[in-house]
């Protein structure tokens, strides 16, 4: 009796059909598109900052890392300190990456943020005339060449803008002994460090810059004194409480310090410099 084909057909053409139904099923399943992430209620934060990160090219470097990253954007709002916390003050920014730990303290008392995060640091420098006529490369401190530099009656350039660097300079002249204030060879500029390390240079003039600052700009002043023990410069974030400004974007304050102090941007920034002058210009503090 010959085999019943019609029959081993139809199974043929059933089980066919099954695998072609479970793969069109799996690839289907393989191309579905993931879920979309939660969407950030406010993308955009506002980040008030002193210009020596600016200005030295850390942020900038950092900021691509952080947006791919988080999905933050970040808007930057660049001064001396004194002008990035007021603009804090005022309810104008979200968060704070300054440097001076007196007026950072006073921010907190005053209830505009709930704490201060050091998290990196390097050197401030004493810059001048390659021929150094105060001969500050011998002193020990800072505040051993500041007098130096008033005894000979060398000219000094302040930046005057109650910016970080112009507070720390502040201080040097007070652990010093002095009062430079109506002294003919202190200048007053009252602008950032590009622009007094740019009347020193014209002046032939001594000043206290940031050294990331220093180095990334275009001037014949030569480094004359660095990491002496009073010159370390630490800088600290804040994010602003929402106790005081409803609008605060406290969420992405906090997006924003939390990826700052983690192990990926930490490692940028010890990285960063290293490739163009040969050593970091921050150094995290971990």
């Amino acid at each position: 009796m010959p085999p019943v084909l019609g029959k081993e057909n139809e199974l043929k053409k059933s089980l066919i059909i099954c695998c072609t139904c479970l793969m069109l099923f799996g690839l289907m399943a393989c191309t579905a598109k993931t879920p979309p992430a939660k969407e950030i209620e406010n993308p955009v934060i506002r980040l008030s900052t002193t210009t020596s990160v600016n200005d030295s090219g850390l942020l900038p470097y950092l900021q691509p890392h952080f947006e791919g990253d988080t999905g933050y954007k970040i808007e930057i709002i660049s001064a001396g300190t004194g002008a990035a916390i007021e603009k804090a003050r005022t309810g104008d920014a979200d968060c704070l990456l300054v440097h001076a730990k007196s007026s950072e303290e006073a921010f907190i008392g005053e209830g505009f943020g709930e704490e201060r995060l050091p998290f990196m640091f390097n050197y401030f420098v004493i810059v001048g005339p390659d021929d150094d006529p105060a001969g500050i490369k011998d002193a020990t401190t800072a505040a051993e060449a500041f007098k130096a530099i008033a005894d000979s009656g060398a000219k000094f350039v302040s930046r005057g803008d109650e910016s970080g660097t112009h507070v720390k300079e502040l201080k040097i002249w007070e652990d010093a002994g002095i009062d430079p204030t109506d002294a003919d060879w202190y200048i007053s500029v009252g602008a950032g460090m590009g622009q007094t390390l740019t009347v020193a240079d014209e002046e032939l003039a001594y000043t206290l810059s940031d050294k990331a600052t220093f180095l990334a700009h275009d001037n014949s002043l030569t480094l004359l004194k660095e990491e002496a023990e009073d010159m370390k410069n630490t800088y600290s974030l804040i994010a602003i409480t929402p106790e005081r400004w409803k609008d605060t974007n406290y969420a992405g304050a906090l997006a924003f310090i939390e990826w700052m102090t983690s192990p990926k941007a930490l490692d940028l920034i010890d990285a960063y410099g290293v490739a163009e002058y040969g050593e970091p210009l921050f150094f995290s503090m971990r």
